[in-house]
């Protein structure tokens, strides 16, 4: 990727109080990090809501989800002073200061400005004295809360009004909480007839789903009793119905997130929505209200059977208590991330970087972020079009990752179960199936692949009657739907262990022409990049050869995904300075890789430390062609291998997504049997862009 000839600045500056940066401001980083740009972030003067000493929301999300360094940010009490005093000169040299600390090395700083509070004319002032100070394209945040386009339009045209004449022209406009995004056309149509030649940035809609706070934030702000936790924890607020009606009106209003609420002497709407939480529907929880505790009778029960429904108490009168809860603030609270992590995907997913006009040549990159990975991973995949068959097609996790991937278009996915099965699982954990995801019956399908097993396996003598017991086991199943070309790729795993998963697959696919082994990577989502590590699955001990071979088929599926690698041996020893058998194969190996691969960047044996830390490198391993910047880790053996991926995706939080087998003729992939959903999604978008390598 090509980066801008000179670090920009991005500054965003809001239009109302009403709306925070957060999100638009984030959401701006998650998309410039998917396109491969190094960014950096700050936010110089802190909000209103923050006061000395606390941490203010979007420089907490920004280092928590974002993985970046950000300088603490002034508080807006000391810049307001630093104004009124006749200081403002001191206080803008302190705010570049502080975005030149945020900036390091980055190709692009995005700055986020401060919402007005009280003095709306002072802090406006103070963004634009901001956005000058710091040579700055500035970025307007519009609310489209409305879904009046005039209103938009003529909000755009005051900000371009301040800023054009104070900084250099606005450079676009961002606009946040459209109630349709079809409305993003019509915004577009109305400001070029406006005149306003601007570009739109970003449009994007608000759901509930992504206006829902945490049950226990609710519960803090409007001061309830906790009668029953259940799964408070966990549970969002999407929707709130109060119970004025008989039970058989009021379970139609009922869906994922509502939080019910109702006086604590209606055991007859209790009960039912008791009954709708444990028959699957996943009520956030029920509030009662009037003061009116539980008959004695009904706790005993409840607590007995029905001990997963959060129950919460509070004084108030229905009535009031709901006004409150429609009139209650809904941003995300700070640790929120998984909702913050949404909205960001959810903005970045609507922003126009073409728009900013930014480079993105998509080439190979030595320093890949992970959220550039994640973005490249499910595009390559929505791309290749695979279909890939899950013989796990019941298993609650793979049936959810199935369904996303459907939706998302990353790939066709075949699930080897009973539709009744798959139903009863779908509806009792709340999962919408899409008209595009196929369920497969196994019972029907099996007698057509006993004669092409039988001839597959004819050297080992297989019968009839051993293909068809065989074929009972659905991973042999939807191997032989691989291997014959029904499918093209396959995932399993997650209540599989490794070698039911591979062992199929090493019988019926076997291994593509040129490689005589199969190995697997991990690749290690790391805070600022993502890593290589391979073969942590598989090999035992691998000889000279074969680790040779892991490492040129490790080397070539980083580069498949993006990544230039920079390949290191990891030995206990580094260069010439260690001797004995361990040593002499990983230097043996490596020599093998020059030879067959001069097109590879290698070195080894080297110490992990000398092959990823730049002042390491230099002292130990001088002249060094990975200079510090190793991106792919082979591993001398599978001891080796395992234990220190699974070290560093515990003891740092990494995320690892893996392993992906190589050197198969066809993909087929593992899942460990703790995998979450987003673990099997991207398990299946990796499956289904090496199916997309094989047809090319």
């Amino acid at each position: 990727m090509t980066a801008p000839a000179k670090p920009r600045t991005l500054f965003l500056t809001p239009t109302t109080d009403a709306f925070r940066l957060a999100t638009p401001a984030l959401g701006l980083v998650r998309a410039l990090q998917r396109a491969g740009h190094t960014v950096a972030f700050a936010k110089p003067v802190a909000d209103s809501t923050f006061e000395d000493g606390e941490e203010d929301i979007s420089v907490h999300f920004a280092r928590s989800l974002c993985n970046l360094t950000v300088p603490e940010p002034i508080s807006l009490a000391h810049a307001e002073d630093q104004i009124r005093s006749g200081n403002i000169s001191t206080l803008l040299e302190d705010i570049v200061a502080l975005v030149e600390e945020a900036r390091g090395d980055a190709e692009i700083v995005v700055v986020e400005g401060v919402v007005p509070a009280e003095d709306h004319n002072l802090i406006s002032d103070l963004d634009v004295a901001m956005g000058r100070s710091l040579a700055a394209e500035v970025i307007a945040v519009l609310s489209g809360k409305s879904g009046d386009v005039d209103a938009i339009v003529d909000a755009a045209r005051d900000v371009a009004l301040r800023v054009n004449t104070a900084v250099r022209p606005l450079a676009g406009v961002m606009i946040g909480r459209l109630p349709d995004v079809s409305l993003a056309s019509d915004i577009k149509v109305a400001l070029e007839q406006a005149n306003l030649n601007f570009p739109v940035i970003a449009a994007y809609p608000v759901t509930q789903t992504l206006n829902a706070p945490r049950l226990k934030d609710v519960v803090a702000e409007m001061g309830c009793n906790i009668r029953y936790k259940g799964g408070l924890d966990a549970a969002r607020m999407e929707d709130v119905v109060v119970a004025a009606r008989p039970p058989e009106h009021l379970v139609k209003l009922f869906k994922p997130g509502t939080l019910v609420v109702t006086p604590g002497d209606r055991s007859d709407v209790i009960m039912t929505t008791a009954l709708a939480q444990s028959s699957g529907m996943p009520i956030a929880g029920l509030m009662l209200t009037c003061g009116v505790p539980l008959s004695p009778s009904l706790d005993e029960f409840l607590s007995a059977r029905f001990s997963d429904l959060t129950i919460l108490e509070i004084e108030e009168q229905t009535f009031d208590a709901a006004t409150r809860l429609a009139a209650m603030d809904r941003r995300v609270r700070l640790g929120d991330d998984p909702r913050m992590e949404v909205l960001m995907d959810h903005t970045a997913d609507h922003t126009d970087l073409a728009a900013l006009r930014l480079d993105d040549s998509g080439d190979a990159t030595v320093h890949m972020p992970p959220p550039m990975f994640r973005h490249r991973l499910i595009k390559d995949a929505s791309r290749a079009g695979a279909t890939i068959v899950l013989p796990e097609g019941d298993e609650p996790r793979t049936l959810r990752a199935a369904a996303i991937c459907v939706e998302k278009n990353i790939a066709r996915c075949q699930l080897l179960a009973k539709p009744a099965d798959v139903e009863a699982v779908a509806k009792s954990h709340g999962i919408t199936l899409p008209a595009g995801l196929e369920i497969v019956d196994p019972d029907e399908i099996r007698g057509k692949y006993i004669e092409p097993m039988c001839e597959l396996r004819k050297k080992k003598g297989l019968t009839p009657d051993q293909a068809e017991a065989q074929l009972e086991d659905n991973v042999v199943l939807g191997t032989m739907m691989l291997a014959t070309g029904d499918v093209e790729g396959l995932v399993s795993g997650a209540v599989h262990t490794t070698a039911s998963t591979v062992r199929p697959a090493l019988q019926l696919i076997k291994t593509a022409p040129g490689n005589s082994i199969v190995s697997s990577v991990f690749f290690m989502l790391m805070p600022d990049q993502v890593l290589v590590y391979g073969d942590c699955a598989i090999n035992p001990d691998p000889d000279a050869a074969q680790l040779a071979e892991v490492a040129m088929q490790s080397a070539d599926s980083a580069k498949a995904f993006g990544i230039l690698p920079k390949v290191a041996m990891i030995s206990y020893s580094t260069g010439t300075s260690g001797v004995g058998a361990d040593v002499d194969k990983v230097r043996e190996a490596t020599a093998i890789v020059k030879e067959k691969r001069p097109d590879i960047i290698i070195d080894g044996p080297i110490q992990y430390d000398a092959a990823s830390v730049e002042s390491v490198n230099r002292q130990k391993a001088p002249g060094s062609p990975l200079d510090g910047h190793a991106n792919v880790f082979i591993f001398p053996d599978l001891n080796t291998g395992n234990t220190t991926y699974k070290a560093v995706q515990r003891s740092a939080d990494v995320v690892s997504v893996g392993p992906m087998l190589q050197g198969l003729r066809k993909p087929v992939n593992d899942l460990s049997r703790g995998a979450l959903v987003d673990d099997i999604v991207y398990t299946i978008a990796l499956t289904a862009i090496q199916a997309g390598a094989e047809k090319a």
